[in-house]
Parts: C-alpha cells; sequence; structure tokens
C-alpha cells in the first residue's frame, strides 16, 4: 500500500513572517496571494498600496474592488484579535472611505466575532466586514500551504433583502439588468461571470499596468459605453495619464477595431475614452445586443490598452 503523509498544522506563523509589515504584507500584497485571498471572499481584490498612509498611521494593504471601485482595506495581525486593532480598522476604513474591510488574524476571540457580526448587521449593504483567520499546513517536509477561514462575513441575503426593499424604480432595474448580464457571462464564459450584481450605473475591470485606469461599462436609459475611465483623484496626474495614452492613439484605435472619442474634461478630475451605442438597458429587446457588446468590447479595450502599460513602467 501506498504510504500517505501526514497532515500537520503549523502554529507558529512568525516562524514563516517574522514580522507583519516587513514580511506578511509584502507576501499578501503579491499578485498570486491577493488571488487566493480574492476566491475565498468572493470579492476581485486589486492592489492599490502596500502600507498606505492614513494620517500619520498606515493601513497594511489599500486596494479596491475590481467590478465596482470600491475602496478596500485590509489589516493584518499574526496575533489573537485585541480591542486595540479593531479600533485601528474603524479608524482607516472612516480615513480611506472604504466600504470593504478585511481583518486577517491568527485567532479570532469571542468579543471581535461579535463585534464584526454587529457591524455586518448594522450597515447598508455597500459595506462589508470580514474577520478571516489565516493557517499555515504542511505534509511532511512540503512547503508550508495557506488556507484562509472566514470566521465572519457580510449576510449577504439580509442585506439585499433591504437594499431590494429600499431601491427606486431606476435601481431595481439596473440591479436587474447587471444579473441578467452577469448570467449572460456565466453562459459564455465571459470576464464578468464572477462579478456581483448592482444598482449603480457601471461596473467595471482595472487595466493592468496602467495607474488609476477601468474598464467601466456604463448604461444610461439612451445609450450603453465602454469607456477607458481615468480617476486617481488627482487632476494633474489624470491629465498625465491621459496625454501618455493619447500618444497611442492610433495603435490602440487599431488593436480595438474602432475609432474612440478622447475626453478630457479641464474642469473636471476624470478622463475617459469611450465608444457607445443607441441601445437602452431599460428596452429588454436591446439587452442581448448590450450583452454582446459590452463582453466583445470589454476584451478588446483590455486588449488594446493593456498592451500600452510599457509606458508607465518606471
Amino acid at each position: 500500500m501506498k504510504q500517505l503523509g501526514k497532515l500537520e498544522k503549523i502554529e507558529d506563523l512568525r516562524s514563516i513572517w517574522k514580522h507583519e509589515a516587513k514580511d506578511f504584507t509584502p507576501w499578501l500584497a503579491e499578485e498570486e496571494n491577493l488571488s487566493m485571498l480574492s476566491e475565498a471572499i468572493g470579492i476581485d481584490i486589486v492592489l492599490e498600496e502596500q502600507e498606505s498612509n492614513v494620517g500619520e498611521f498606515s493601513v497594511d494593504v489599500f486596494a479596491s474592488e475590481e467590478s465596482t471601485g470600491r475602496k478596500i482595506i485590509i489589516e493584518n495581525q499574526l496575533e489573537d484579535t485585541n480591542h486595540d486593532q479593531l479600533g485601528k480598522i474603524i479608524t482607516y476604513a472612516s480615513g480611506k472611505d472604504a466600504e470593504v474591510i478585511i481583518w486577517i488574524v491568527k485567532r479570532a476571540r469571542d468579543e471581535h466575532k461579535q463585534a464584526i457580526e454587529w457591524l455586518n448587521n448594522h450597515t447598508d449593504d455597500q459595506c462589508a466586514f470580514f474577520l478571516i483567520e489565516i493557517e499555515l499546513w504542511r505534509i511532511g517536509k512540503s512547503e508550508p500551504a495557506v488556507k484562509f477561514n472566514i470566521v465572519e462575513r457580510p449576510n449577504d441575503w439580509a442585506k439585499s433583502m433591504k437594499k431590494s426593499s429600499s431601491l427606486t424604480q431606476g435601481g431595481a432595474q439596473k440591479l436587474d439588468f447587471w444579473q441578467q448580464f452577469i448570467e449572460y457571462n456565466q453562459a459564455n464564459n465571459g470576464i464578468y461571470a464572477k462579478s456581483r450584481p448592482t444598482s449603480d450605473a457601471w461596473i467595471g475591470k482595472s487595466i493592468k499596468g496602467i495607474p488609476a485606469t477601468n474598464v467601466n461599462l456604463v448604461i444610461t436609459k439612451d445609450n450603453c459605453r465602454i469607456e477607458a475611465y481615468i480617476n486617481s483623484g488627482n487632476q494633474e496626474k489624470n491629465k498625465s495619464i491621459f496625454d501618455a495614452l493619447i500618444t497611442q492613439k492610433d495603435a490602440i484605435e487599431q488593436e480595438y477595431g474602432s475609432s474612440l472619442t478622447w475626453q478630457r474634461l479641464d474642469d473636471k478630475v476624470t478622463c475617459r475614452i469611450y465608444e457607445d451605442r443607441p441601445l437602452s438597458y431599460i428596452n429588454e429587446d436591446d439587452r442581448q445586443a448590450i450583452f454582446q457588446f459590452f463582453c466583445d468590447a470589454t476584451n478588446r479595450m483590455l486588449a488594446s490598452f493593456g498592451h500600452q502599460a510599457k509606458l508607465f513602467k518606471k
């Protein structure tokens, strides 16, 4: 009979990561490790900054949700939860205007489980608090493997019921549209198959390698639009990103397969590069055409702009 290995838990997390800020946070911020965390909690996490300033302090990881742009903070604690850290995550969430708060710990004490549960039950559907225990396992002398155990998470059913009961007619129509769009992606292996429906007028995907720029899908009563949307929060930075991209306008449009409208708004913070179609999400007969346009155009726009990431390498 073939010999089987014994699964062993590594109790001392600091035998692998000696220091939270110097060792664990850089490890977590690597794309493949953030992907593991994303898979565990069901949110596509895109890194914005490590050790991001909040006044005189700093949050371990500042990120965003790819499909909605919601801001995310991640605070790490390679020990048991405590009151001091709970207070810090609330402060950091406020300072970063975050809507997704992730607290990764060695062990969650009962009083802090209850605190996170209370926060999830008493905040609206835009806010999500996750309390996660991290474990390390190995078989024999193998490399350690990480496991994220979710201790507390939002009660999505309860929050969705709260949200649906308070939606305006327009919000309910948008929510229905995005639910159908995600189902279309699931049936056709589309890029939005794992996205969450929203009552907002847009969802999006970040463009890897281009700072502060997403590919957004936007719906209005009169048309639908796909856009490369630039919003760093700083007008001058937005303009510099836009100016760099417009030098490659011909190459981008040739690869995208269509001309685009390049819009730099001098009186506003954001810039956008877009294509629109006279199709309305309110019209059920238009929806399949919108779904096809959005899926096809997203793939082409992510590719055409993504190939210009070299412009932003330091």
